[in-house]
C-alpha cells in the first residue's frame, strides 16, 4: 500500500494556534519534510514533541531535487509530514510540485488545517471577503510591479499580498498610481504576535505611513476596483486621460488609472487615445 502526504497548517506567530493534530502528526509521521529544519526544532520544543521519523530539509532551493526522494518514500508506504515556516505549505511556500507528484502516482494526500496570513488578514481587514484572489508576492523590480498591478486594475474582488517590509512603501505607492489614491486597503503586520498591527486607510495615506519605516511581516489587503455605474463614451476617456496627462502623469500611467476607475480593460481606453490622435491628424 502507497502512504499518504499531509500538509500541515503550522502557526503564523503565536505558538499556541497550533492545531491538536498537529503535535500527533509531528509525533507519528515517518518522514518530516520541512522548510527550515531549526524552525522545526523550536516548533516541536514548543509543542513538546519528540519527531520519531527522520526530518528532511524541503526549501525552494532542494524543492525539484528532493521532490522525487519523498515521492518514492509515500510510494513505499511512508507518512510524509510537510511543514513550512508559517502557515499553510503551497500557498507562496514549497510544497506545490510535491503534492502534484503525489497526486500524479495515486498517492493520497491530506491535509491538517492551521493558521493562514491570508484568510487572517482578509478576516480583520474590514473590506470585503466574500470574493477574493491572493496574488502573492509582487517582483521585486518596479517596472514589472506596475505591470503585475495593471493587469488587476480592474478586478472587483478583494486583492490580497504578501510583501517584504522593506519594500512596503514602494508597494504601496504603485498601489496608489495604478489603483488610485483613494482606493481602501489594510496592512497586517506581525499577525498574532506581540506587536500585531492593522493600518486601514486609502492607500495614498498608507504609503506616506509605510515611507517611516515599517518592520515584520506584512500582507497587504486592497479593495476590488469599484463597479462601473455610468457608461463612459470614447471621448469621455480621452479627456480623462488628457487631464492626468496636464496633471504629469504619463500617458502609459494615465490610461491605466482611467481604465481602473472606470472598471475597463487598458486596451479600450488605449484604442480610445490613439482614435482620437489619428481623427486630429486627419483632420484638414
Amino acid at each position: 500500500m502507497t502512504g499518504t502526504l499531509v500538509l500541515a497548517g503550522t502557526p503564523i506567530g503565536d505558538i499556541t494556534d497550533a492545531p491538536p493534530r498537529l503535535a500527533a502528526e509531528l509525533a507519528g509521521a515517518d518522514v518530516i519534510a520541512a522548510e527550515d529544519t531549526r524552525r522545526l526544532r523550536r516548533l516541536t520544543q514548543g509543542l513538546d514533541v519528540q519527531p520519531s521519523g527522520r526530518v528532511v530539509s524541503y526549501f525552494e532551493g532542494n524543492e525539484s531535487a528532493r521532490t522525487p526522494e519523498l515521492v518514492e518514500a509515500l510510494a513505499g508506504g511512508a507518512r510524509v509530514l510537510l511543514v513550512t515556516d508559517a502557515g499553510m505549505p503551497s500557498v507562496s511556500d514549497p510544497g506545490y510540485r510535491l503534492v502534484a507528484a503525489a497526486v500524479e502516482r495515486g498517492i493520497k494526500v491530506t491535509a491538517v488545517p492551521g493558521p493562514s496570513a491570508v484568510l487572517t488578514a482578509l478576516a480583520l481587514s474590514g473590506l470585503p471577503v466574500d470574493r477574493f484572489c491572493f496574488e502573492g508576492f509582487l517582483p521585486r523590480k518596479a517596472g514589472e510591479r506596475l505591470s503585475k498591478l495593471r493587469e488587476v486594475a480592474a478586478e472587483r474582488r478583494t486583492l490580497v499580498y504578501f510583501e517584504a517590509p522593506h519594500r512596503l512603501d514602494d508597494t504601496l505607492a504603485a498601489m496608489a498610481e495604478v489603483f488610485g489614491a483613494g482606493r481602501r486597503a489594510a496592512v497586517c503586520r506581525e499577525l498574532t504576535k506581540t506587536y500585531e498591527e492593522v493600518r486601514r486607510g486609502p492607500l495614498g495615506e498608507l504609503a506616506v505611513w509605510a515611507a517611516e519605516g515599517v518592520r515584520g511581516e506584512i500582507t497587504v489587503v486592497v479593495e476590488g476596483a469599484p463597479e462601473v455605474t455610468e457608461s463612459l463614451g470614447a471621448d469621455e476617456l480621452v479627456r480623462r486621460v488628457r487631464v492626468r496627462e496636464e496633471a504629469g502623469e504619463r500617458r502609459k500611467e494615465a490610461i491605466a488609472a482611467v481604465a481602473a476607475d472606470a472598471g475597463l480593460p487598458k486596451r479600450e481606453v488605449f484604442d480610445a487615445v490613439v482614435a482620437a490622435k489619428n481623427a486630429t491628424r486627419a483632420a484638414p
